[in-house]
C-alpha cells in the first residue's frame, strides 16, 4: 500500500491514534452497573458489544465477530437499549480469583522475587514496555528480568557475553522472525541448550496490538525503503511522532486479549523456558 493518501485512506481519516473522539453532551442519564455479558453500544462510534472485562478507567466490549474495543468509562458515551447510559463499576467485586493482565491468577500481596540469573531479552524499548504492561506481574512473581538489545545485529556476541548455561538461561524475543529475514539469519547463528530464540512475524511490535483495539481494521502495509513506523503513521493520517503514537498505542492495551496470539504464544514460551525447573532451583 502506498503511504500517500489514496481512495481507501478515508477509513483512517481523523487521526485514529489521536484519541480525539466526539462525546455526547452531558445530561441526566441512567447508571448501569457493569456485568459480563451486558450489551453496550458506543454512542459516538456505533460499536456494539458485550462486556468482557473492565477496570477503574475503561471497559472492554466484544462484538459478535469476536472483535474487541476498549472504551473509557467517563464521560458517559454508551447506549443501553437505545437510551443514553453511564456504565459504572459494580459495588461488589466480580466473583472468582483476580487475574493479572496476562490472564494468570494474580498473587495478592506477593513481593517481587529476587531476580534469577536467567533473563529475557527483547529487541527494543517498545517491546520491553509491552511485555511489562501485560506480563509484569508474572515476571515479578517469578523473578525474571527483561532487558532490551536495541536490535539483534550483534545477538551472537551478546549471547556469548551473557554466558548461558543450565542455571543461567536466556530467552530472546525477536521481531520479524520469518524465513529469509535478516533476523532469522542472525538467530540461526545462536546455538546453545541454554538459549531459546523465539519470534513473531510482525515487522514491529506495534503490529502485535490488535488494530481493532485502536479503532481501525488492519495495520497498513508500508513499501520497502520507507521507515515502518513513519510510514504507518502517515498512512493512518497521524502527524504524531513515533514516541508519542506509541504511548497512545500502549495505553490502549489493557490485557492479553488486546494482543495478537503470535506474540502471546512466544512470550509465554520464553517465560516457561527461563523458569523451567531443570537446573533452575535456588
Amino acid at each position: 500500500m502506498s503511504t500517500s493518501p489514496g481512495p481507501n485512506s478515508r477509513r483512517y481519516d481523523g487521526d485514529v491514534l489521536s484519541g480525539d473522539r466526539r462525546r455526547p453532551r452531558k445530561g441526566a442519564v441512567a447508571e448501569v452497573p457493569l456485568e459480563r455479558g451486558l450489551v453496550l453500544e458506543s454512542a459516538d462510534e456505533g460499536f456494539c458489544g458485550a462486556v468482557v472485562s473492565w477496570d477503574k478507567q475503561a471497559v472492554t466490549l466484544e462484538d459478535r465477530g469476536g472483535r474487541r474495543r476498549v472504551f473509557d468509562l467517563e464521560p458517559a458515551a454508551f447506549l443501553v437499549d437505545g437510551r443514553p447510559a453511564t456504565a459504572v463499576r459494580p459495588s461488589a467485586a466480580p466473583s472468582g480469583p483476580a487475574r493479572s493482565a496476562s490472564g494468570s491468577i494474580a498473587v495478592q500481596g506477593a513481593r517481587s522475587r529476587v531476580a534469577r540469573e536467567s533473563r529475557i531479552y527483547v529487541e527494543g524499548v517498545h517491546d520491553a514496555e509491552l511485555v511489562e504492561k501485560v506480563w509484569g506481574h508474572d515476571l515479578r512473581v517469578e523473578g525474571v528480568v527483561v532487558e532490551y538489545l536495541e536490535g539483534v545485529d550483534h545477538l551472537p556476541e551478546i549471547v556469548a557475553e551473557f554466558g548461558p548455561g543450565a542455571r543461567r538461561r536466556l530467552g530472546v524475543l525477536v521481531d520479524h522472525l520469518v524465513p529469509g529475514s535478516k533476523e532469522s539469519r542472525i538467530a540461526e547463528q545462536v546455538s546453545s541448550p541454554g538459549v531459546l530464540v523465539a519470534g513473531h512475524p510482525f515487522v514491529d511490535v506495534w503490529q502485535a496490538v490488535k488494530p481493532s483495539v485502536l479503532g481501525f481494521s488492519a495495520w497498513p502495509e508500508v513499501p520497502r525503503g520507507i521507515p515502518w513506523k513513519e510510514g504507518v503513521l502517515r498512512a493512518l493520517g497521524s502527524d504524531e511522532e513515533p514516541g508519542e503514537a506509541w504511548r497512545r498505542i500502549l495505553g490502549s492495551v489493557r490485557t492479553y486479549a488486546d494482543l495478537e496470539p503470535e506474540l502471546l504464544g512466544r512470550v509465554e514460551e520464553l517465560i516457561d523456558f527461563v523458569t523451567a525447573a531443570e537446573g533452575l532451583q535456588d
